[in-house]
């Protein structure tokens, strides 16, 4: 007989949406949006669908399985857990606890994914990654300014005069806030769509700009000088509650708005305008995360940022520099599960850089390395030096439910449950401030665990296996702990489903901020030199002439549309494959019309696929989305650079100059 549960979606994403799970046979057989949810309120996307085909797909991980003579044998978890708790045994008294590196990602909400950094503090602390492929340079610039990155909750929007998107599709990334648009719209709000290319989301706008990729912190520039030349800025909140004004006064001096309408390829009236706009406040700017992943990616932020606070769209109703919300996640309690005081040493590799830090290590060198949540042979940029990297490791240890293109270099592979078969409270810290709810509906397939009971069996061998001995209500109780004094607690939840965590809905409303000055900064004090920059991306024709003649294209690499990066990929019906999106400029230039064969090259690699011509995007545009796997063509990552952001803390996935060309098809 079916039955239907509530859930959640375990997805690293913008919406963290509620489920209603069907149940037949001990087997999901449908995934559907829970009505009731506030925010989500019963429609969910494609990805979210996909989890049905997830748990129950024929190529689930069943078994642990070790690598033999250069093939997996299926081999019992008690010998899988001794081994791998030998080696790691083994490594630290021969090495010390560095030798291994933990490589994670992001690939689920979770909280109990957290457990996996008990472990290895517990084990004495180990080499980490730090900063992030996805948001990083956005989030430190956002510490730099406002002492933290905090966004407006969903239902403030409705008090917006204007919203500005800048940089993000959220019709593909956000259905929710996408909805919530289309409300905003009809009751009068104007919608402006700033982006490289004419997607959804902008058909959806009153007016569309279209800006050359990477120059986006520029065009703010270009808008701060209008706001002041006209006399249109907030000169209140700037005397009474910034910092560093001046400097910002003085950078824009250098610069003309002629020059900025030259590099961004926006005209100069229509920097005017928007400066108009903001000053007809409030305003709303709802932030992309891609316009961050170049070299000046911290600078774009900032200078987003300075926008917003010049024209004096911050702390109030309806305004907002909205790019990530960690109020979200600085409500739960990590530090009960993760045990930090535990770490003897550590050291860390930025995530973007982890390929370099593996190779150049030393004292000690990384012998092994265990990837959770993640999958960097196709995520982390640069996948020729990522897959030398691993390659090296004398022990590589993945955990996944699929044998992805990381898993296939493993020595250990381990199946684990998906989320319909664990407990567990999911959330996001990007668009909405509700924590969800996810129950234990049906049995794991095989021998497939929880990632849970896989540390606790390591820590049990490795002798620290009280400080898991703790069932999965108990984990749950530790993260929620500070919550419970608020009303919320995991038996509410459970019984409610979902829970409105206790955040401000308006940032910064009270004008203190979480810098040190407790002002706005336009000139950051935590670092050394924190005035902002008027910097460029790395490869582009002003930077960077010579490499711009050799490849004369921007290179995108968007999410996709029905992955959660790599992870449904395999999934599809009918199979993927590498389509490479070009503006119309390139088409004409290379003379390429729809189904061509190309070949998309840099210095870093190559790579070939499909044409599929973008009927609106700015001229010299390429877009391939990231997260396909070798065996549907290969990542888009064989072409990006793992340099890092100007602020250390980013990637530089989009500062990407490539070169195209027809081939004939193998």
């Amino acid at each position: 007989m079916a039955t239907v549960y509530h859930s959640a979606c375990p997805l690293n994403c913008w919406d963290s949406c509620g489920f209603l799970v069907t149940v037949e046979d001990g087997k999901v057989t449908k995934v559907e949006g829970n009505p009731d949810h506030p925010i989500t309120q019963g429609k969910i996307c494609g990805r979210g669908r996909m989890l049905e085909n997830r748990a129950n797909s024929e190529d689930r991980l069943l078994y642990p399985l070790k690598k033999i003579d250069g093939k997996f044998e299926r081999i019992s978890w008690e010998q899988a857990l001794d081994e791998i708790a030998g080696k790691l045994a083994y490594y630290k008294e021969s090495f010390g606890t560095t030798s291994v590196l933990h490589s994670h990602d992001y690939a689920n909400g979770g909280l109990l994914t957290n457990l996996d950094s008990r472990f290895f503090n517990l084990y004495g602390g180990v080499t980490e990654l730090t900063g992030s492929i996805c948001w990083g340079s956005g989030i430190e610039a956002q510490n730099w300014d406002f002492g933290d990155a905090y966004s407006h909750a969903p239902e403030d929007l409705k008090n917006s005069k204007h919203v500005v998107i800048w940089g993000r599709n959220v019709a593909r990334t956000n259905m929710h806030l996408f909805q919530n648009l289309q409300a905003t719209k009809k009751n009068g709000t104007k919608i402006y769509v700033i982006d490289p290319i004419y997607n959804a989301t902008a058909k959806l706008a009153h007016e569309y700009i279209s800006i050359k990729p990477g120059f986006d912190g520029l065009l703010a520039a270009g808008i701060m000088k209008e706001l002041l030349r006209m006399d249109l800025q907030d000169g209140n909140f700037l005397a009474g509650h910034t910092l560093g004004f001046e400097d910002l006064e003085a950078l824009l001096d250098t610069v003309s708005l002629d020059y900025i309408s030259e590099v961004t390829e926006v005209p100069a009236d229509l920097i005017t305008h928007l400066a108009e706009v903001y000053a007809d406040k409030p305003v709303s700017t709802i932030m992309g995360l891609g316009m961050q992943r170049y070299e000046n990616g911290g600078s774009t932020i900032r200078l987003l940022d300075a926008l917003v606070a010049v024209s004096g769209n911050i702390g109030i109703p309806g305004g907002g520099a909205n790019y990530a919300n960690k109020q979200v996640g600085q409500s739960f309690d990590y530090q009960n599960m993760t045990m930090p005081e535990q770490k003897k040493t550590s050291r860390t590799f930025t995530m973007m850089r982890q390929a370099e830090g593996i190779l150049s290590a030393v004292d000690p060198v990384i012998k092994m390395g265990i990837v959770t949540c993640g999958n960097p042979l196709t995520q982390v940029p640069d996948t020729k030096r990522v897959r030398e990297a691993f390659e090296s490791l004398e022990t590589l240890v993945v955990i996944d439910q699929f044998m992805t293109d990381t898993a296939e270099l493993a020595d250990y592979v381990l199946p684990a449950a998906t989320a319909f078969e664990v407990e567990d409270v999911y959330y996001s810290s990007m668009y909405h401030h509700y924590v969800n709810h996810g129950p234990k509906l049906v049995e794991p397939p095989g021998e497939a665990k929880p990632d849970a009971w896989i540390w606790g069996e390591l820590a049990n061998r490795l002798g620290f296996g009280d400080e898991f001995g703790f069932t999965r209500e108990e984990f749950l109780g530790m993260g929620l702990a500070s919550l419970t004094e608020k009303g919320i607690t995991l038996d509410k939840i459970r019984v409610e489903k979902f829970a409105e965590l206790p955040v401000d809905k308006i940032p910064w409303a009270d004008r203190r901020f979480k810098t040190p000055s407790g002002k706005y900064e336009f000139t950051a004090t935590a670092v050394a030199d924190g005035r902002i920059k008027l910097s460029l991306p790395t490869e582009t024709k002003w930077t960077n002439p010579e490499l711009a003649d050799k490849y004369p294209y921007s290179l995108l690499t968007i999410h996709p549309l029905r992955s959660n990066h790599s992870q449904h990929f395999h999934l599809f019906q009918p199979e993927p494959y590498v389509k490479v999106e070009i503006a119309s400029s390139v088409a004409v230039e290379k003379g390429l019309k729809d189904q061509d064969y190309v070949r998309v090259w840099n210095d870093r690699g190559e790579l070939k696929g499909t044409v599929s011509i973008l009927k609106m995007a700015h001229p010299g545009t390429v877009n391939i989305d990231e997260g396909l796997s070798a065996r549907f063509g290969g990542s888009v990552n064989q072409l990006t650079s793992s340099r890092e952001s100007d602020n250390g803390l980013g990637s530089t996935l989009y500062d990407c100059l490539v070169n195209i060309e027809k081939v004939e098809k193998e």
